[in-house]
């Protein structure tokens, strides 16, 4: 996580998703790859970038979700400050910002919900 959190920091941005994950270690490693994954199949025509230093998603010209590993754990981004307050009675239990989504490695984000989390910032 080290090598993540010092290029997040420093200004120093990952040049593409395979290259942020290759910092990230471990069960991190493994969750992010999977929701990288799931967001692919959901919205197979997204174009990956990097956002803000993250990994992270564009649909028409429009950043849709992003992700990133942190010190405890792992994080979504829907790039919205609606999207997660819509979908409030659907992310109990998560601890969350206004803008981010934790969840705990070992229990990543089920694939119904990042669809639930991506359907809605896209009808935005």
């Amino acid at each position: 996580m080290a090598k993540a959190k010092r290029a997040r920091t420093t200004g120093s941005n990952p040049a593409s998703i395979d290259a942020y994950l290759a910092t990230v270690t471990g069960e991190r490693c493994v969750a992010l790859d999977r929701l990288r994954k799931a967001i692919k199949s959901i919205v197979p025509g997204a174009v990956e970038c990097i956002s803000y230093g993250m990994p992270a998603f564009r649909v028409d010209g429009r950043v849709v979700a992003g992700f990133l590993a942190t010190a405890k754990g792992c994080s979504y981004y829907p790039f919205s400050g609606s999207t997660l307050a819509a979908l409030a009675a659907d992310l109990d239990g998560y601890k969350q910002t206004p803008g981010s989504l934790h969840f705990d490695p070992e229990a990543p984000l089920p694939l119904r919900l990042v669809r639930k989390l991506i359907k809605t910032r896209l009808a935005e």
